[in-house]
């Protein structure tokens, strides 16, 4: 497609802006690289902890345009993607949505994804930012005639509304609210479509927005106005990360990755191990035999620190048994806490006490099973 033009052409360095770049300037947003995007990492007057903070005890408005869109249409696009994505498509109905998978060959994840179901001969997409054009480019070599793989990264903009004013928020707009978890449908908001579905990315009760990316400035306008008379605010990457990393939930690049499998990222679930086809069936297939050789585990800081991903795990006798994914630190509980891809071989459960290597100082960790915080998605 054309290169994105107004509010989303790049910058000096080359990267995008979404059509909400002038708005988060002008409320003073930190602004950062993330996936070939300037992104708000978080706002002026507030800060991760605030805004991480407004999303757990009342509504959080994020700008997540950078995310990809594609379009599979045509006869029979839905039993393509069907046979293409790790999940079983067949056991949702169009108007709702699901976690999936693009795998290679070797069964290391290309992208993590949302799966719109339209219709028997539409799917719509939602893959990362960087990863948009691997996985259409991947769809598209597999395509059969008649089936079209289209990116539309810059026709939609995604505002994500998370927390538990959510719905009222949504309300007040006239928006939908009474949709089950991964469900979605097609709204009017100021004469414009804007497509909502009941998830995010957060933990908490939610709602991702897909208007058009001309419509998105009314309504986050609309959206901010509301949540703040609710005690809700702006929201950015910084927050989406910390909020992310309490519920466990992977990021691709980091606890999921083209060297790591849905086995070993502990997303499983999102695999019909059953279907005939999809890509890396046999390699994954393999892997669920033989067991994979290492786990992604949750890590919860004993001592004081922060956790980052990259630093070495080790073992009571300080042997290296794995590496962190990710890390950060809870507002939520107040600790350190962080992902691990941890070696099956070592032995290690829940409750273990083991340890991370941080800048030559061994800092405590427990072994748990996330989420580190109660989720509220549903």
């Amino acid at each position: 497609m054309a290169e994105p033009t107004g509010d989303s052409g790049a910058t000096d360095d080359g990267l995008l802006h979404s059509p909400l770049h002038s708005r988060h300037l002008a409320q003073g947003a930190a602004m950062g690289a993330f996936g070939g995007w300037d992104m708000p990492i978080s706002y002026a007057g507030a800060g991760v902890v605030a805004e991480h903070t407004a999303v757990r005890a009342a509504v959080g408005v994020f700008d997540v345009s950078h995310l990809g869109k594609a379009s599979v249409t045509g006869p029979g696009a839905a039993r393509f993607v069907n046979d293409s994505l790790t999940a079983d498509l067949t056991r949702i109905t169009p108007g709702q949505a699901q976690y999936t998978m693009c795998c290679n060959a070797s069964g290391g994840v290309v992208d993590d994804l949302i799966a719109y179901l339209v219709s028997a001969d539409e799917v719509f997409l939602v893959p990362n930012a960087a990863n948009t054009a691997a996985v259409v480019q991947a769809l598209t070599a597999a395509a059969p005639a008649g089936v079209s793989v289209v990116s539309r990264h810059t026709d939609f903009g995604v505002i994500a509304v998370q927390g538990p004013a959510s719905s009222e928020v949504l309300e007040s707009l006239g928006l939908p609210t009474g949709l089950d978890y991964m469900s979605w449908l097609d709204a009017d908001f100021e004469g414009e479509r804007v497509r909502v579905c009941r998830t995010g990315y957060t933990g908490e009760h939610g709602f991702e927005l897909l208007p058009s990316w001309a419509g998105a400035p009314v309504l986050w306008d609309a959206l901010l106005h509301e949540a703040g008379l609710r005690g809700g605010r702006p929201a950015g990457l910084g927050a989406r990360d910390t909020l992310r990393t309490e519920m466990g939930y992977a990021l691709h690049g980091q606890d999921l990755s083209p060297d790591i499998s849905p086995l070993q990222a502990r997303v499983g679930w999102a695999v019909g191990w059953r279907k005939p086809a999809f890509f890396g069936r046999d390699a994954l297939l393999a892997e669920k035999d033989r067991g994979p050789d290492r786990s992604l585990w949750g890590l919860l800081a004993l001592d004081r620190g922060v956790l980052r991903g990259h630093l070495v795990v080790q073992d009571a006798d300080g042997h290296r048994i794995g590496d962190t994914t990710s890390g950060t630190f809870s507002p939520t509980l107040g600790q350190g806490i962080g992902l691990a891809l941890i070696d099956t071989a070592a032995g290690v459960t829940e409750n273990d006490e083991i340890a991370v290597d941080v800048r030559g100082r061994r800092m405590r960790v427990r072994v748990v099973r996330p989420p580190f915080v109660p989720s509220h998605v549903r």
